[in-house]
């Protein structure tokens, strides 16, 4: 396991990408807060969590835990918004602008629309000279998002093995020591971190999502995650 120092990381949402990275986090050590709205919905993966059946560290059950949006945000040194791209406005705002000041965010969001794809490609809400991102780091000014995880499925996040080795992930934003904590969370995690600079690069970085789709809407597998070659 990584030495990087052990953090509080709050995890928003309860789908798949939500679990997938609370997994991980709890796996190499660190104590993780997951949150919604309803927080019942959490109960199964805490009964898991707290029988330490997702990690090999010692005493994982003491690092699991589940709150409100706001009281993880408040918790949390680094949270993760791992909720739908159209709910991310609303679940930054039950979390507090306040209680998010300073904090890093994480941000695998992309704009994904209402609808089915549009010949295989998947139909986003923004523009090709705006981004999720930039949204919401207007929309939250005082926090550090970093975005992340956004372009490869769920199954690849953690520890993703590859016969090319390991993959790379595309990182931005405006807050130069935010991004080198998430390069060193995800150097536990398996990847080869690209920093492509500012927040303005999410306009470049989101559409990877509809790129690493498409070969999974013509049946060619989703087992697959992009590499940057020198």
């Amino acid at each position: 396991m990584s030495t990087t120092t052990s953090k509080q990381i709050g995890v928003l949402g309860t789908g798949q990408v939500s679990t997938v990275l609370a997994n991980g986090f709890l796996k190499h050590g660190h104590a993780v807060r997951r949150a919604s709205r309803d927080t019942a919905k959490l109960d199964e993966w805490l009964a898991i969590a707290t029988s330490a059946a997702v990690s090999s560290a010692a005493a994982a059950g003491d690092r699991a835990s589940t709150g409100t949006l706001a009281d993880t945000a408040a918790w949390a040194d680094i949270l993760v918004l791992a909720v739908k791209g159209s709910a991310a406005e609303s679940a930054l705002d039950q979390c507090g602008h306040a209680n998010l000041a300073g904090k890093i965010i994480i941000d695998p969001t992309n704009p994904i629309a209402d609808g089915p794809p549009d010949h295989g490609v998947v139909r986003y809400f923004t523009g090709p000279n705006e981004s999720l991102m930039e949204r919401l780091q207007a929309h939250v000014p005082a926090a550090r998002f970093v975005k992340a995880f956004n372009s490869v499925g769920n199954a690849h996040m953690v520890n993703p093995q590859f016969a090319g080795g390991p993959p790379t992930m595309f990182i931005c934003g405006n807050d130069a020591p935010a991004k080198a904590e998430v390069t060193a969370l995800l150097d536990q995690l398996g990847w080869h971190t690209e920093d492509m600079g500012t927040v303005h690069a999410a306009r470049a970085i989101e559409p990877l999502c509809q790129l690493w789709c498409i070969p999974g809407f013509a049946g060619k597998g989703w087992s697959h995650a992009f590499k940057l070659l020198r």
